[in-house]
């Protein structure tokens, strides 16, 4: 028998009335608030849990697996982390690896969207399908730059594709930035490696300026430098790709170069060692780019396919192109430069 004097009852309700409302049960699902919390608060929960099987004596794949609950990660996902920590992904023969792309897409986002608020323009000037050859201008001491082009042709293009980058080979020597830039579309810088990416109709970038363009000071920003002695032309010539420039504004701007501090430079075998205003005044934080305001506007192409491959021996032709290009892509910074106003706001 059920005690009354523990029993509570709601009062009569007339004939129509509605209910009386209730207040929603309070949240029971974690993982749920933790993605809804954002990106950054995920991956506190995920790691925080993971962390924590560790010390408890459970093995990895537990621990990941808690850490997955906990940061609101789908079965699929938690799957394909623990098929990725245990080497079971693809790569293609020049370690890129689309799936790797996809999961570091929000970080590309972020910078594109919310660090730099990049304005591209002339995306449909890039084939969506098919060989073609992206020559751009170069700065920062990172290449933020190529990561940045690749992220407008997924978000902006009307096919989106990806894209492959040429990237000096110092770069490839540096911890962790050699591992993630081949993921995401790094080659070593080679003529033979553009004209293989090519024959095997990529959508190739390079970056004639090399060295001198990233590693210039900030008193010359937005000035090309040489384009070298044309050989990204030869490529383009013996591959009958064409030639899309692609004007890249605000890049100067991320990593202002004041110096250059050349003992540390041959300590580190790299081809300079910058002195920004962050950099190493506030050590590992100097790295962090600064948020200028970026422009890309990929411009009309230039199909060269007419002359042929033999073309390549004759250097007035070579040296013709070359300059052309370099021409359009200056013209181009400095309007972007004038559409674009403040570098920061």
């Amino acid at each position: 028998m059920t005690d009354a004097r523990t029993r509570t009852s709601a009062p009569p309700r007339a004939e129509g009335q509605a209910p009386p409302a209730t207040s929603p049960p309070p949240p029971t699902d974690a993982p749920q608030r933790s993605a809804a919390a954002g990106p950054l608060a995920a991956a506190t929960a995920f790691l925080r849990a993971a962390r924590e099987g560790l010390e408890s004596g459970v093995g990895l794949a537990d621990a990941l697996a808690r850490g997955s609950t906990a940061a609101g990660t789908s079965p699929g996902q938690e799957a394909r982390s623990l098929r990725r920590l245990a080497g079971n992904y693809d790569e293609d023969d020049w370690g890129f690896d689309e799936e790797y792309v996809a999961a570091v897409r929000p970080l590309f986002d972020f910078m594109y969207d919310g660090w730099w608020r990049v304005e591209t323009t002339g995306v449909e000037n890039v084939p969506a399908r098919g060989r073609a050859l992206m020559v751009a201008n170069h700065a920062g001491i990172l290449p933020w730059d190529a990561t940045m082009i690749a992220a407008a042709l997924l978000r902006e293009h009307p096919e989106p594709r990806h894209a492959r980058f040429l990237v000096l080979n110092w770069a490839f020597q540096l911890p962790w930035v050699s591992a993630f830039m081949r993921k995401v579309g790094g080659v070593a810088a080679s003529p033979y490696n553009a004209e293989r990416l090519l024959r095997e109709d990529h959508l190739v970038a390079v970056f004639p300026e090399g060295v001198k363009g990233a590693g210039k000071d900030f008193a010359d920003r937005y000035r090309l430098q040489r384009f070298g002695r044309g050989g990204f032309v030869e490529v383009a010539l013996r591959t009958g790709a064409p030639i899309i420039p692609v004007a890249v504004v605000g890049s100067e701007e991320t990593y202002p170069k004041l110096g250059d501090a050349k003992p540390l430079a041959r300590l580190t075998g790299a081809p300079y060692f910058p002195v920004t205003p962050t950099f190493p005044l506030l050590g590992p934080l100097g790295v962090v780019p600064l948020p200028s305001k970026w422009r890309i506007e990929f411009c009309d192409p230039i199909d060269i396919s007419q002359h042929g491959p033999d073309a390549v021996d004759d250097r007035s032709l070579v040296f013709e192109i070359t300059e052309h290009v370099r021409e359009t892509i200056q013209q181009r910074v400095y309007a972007n430069l004038v559409t674009r106003g403040s570098a920061f706001f």
